[in-house]
């Protein structure tokens, strides 16, 4: 079992940025293939980013891709989200979580582990 804590989320004006932290506990963090997703008011829960075991191979969402960069240090049990010239439909609360589904997966059924998630909000 893994347990996961995110941190860094914040308001922010639009095109402004934050990172994203997701710091893991418990058994072996880099076995695990991590993930983002996020959930707005009123929305469904959508994946953001995803990357394999070694941070190797990323894969975005398009809504993200070019602005959001995913990356893990595995040495640090870290999984950070970069996140670059955001826009107010970006606000959303954003949540890490790790799969058993090598390489990746962008389906959130095959997460095993959540963590309790961090609020963005891009506003002026």
């Amino acid at each position: 079992q893994v347990q996961l804590v995110e941190s860094g989320g914040g308001l922010v004006q639009p095109g402004g940025s934050l990172r994203l932290s997701c710091a893991a506990s418990g058994r072996a963090f880099s076995s695990y293939p991590m993930g983002w997703f996020r959930q707005a008011p009123g929305k469904e829960r959508e994946f953001v980013a995803a990357i394999n075991r070694s941070g190797g191979t990323t894969y975005y969402a398009d809504s993200v891709k070019g602005r959001f960069t995913l990356s893990r240090d595995n040495a640090k049990n870290t999984l950070y989200l970069q996140l670059n010239s955001l826009k107010p439909a970006d606000t959303a609360v954003y949540t890490c979580a790790a799969s058993r589904r090598a390489p990746y997966t962008t389906n959130e059924h095959e997460y095993d582990y959540w963590g309790q998630g961090t609020q963005v909000t891009v506003s002026s």
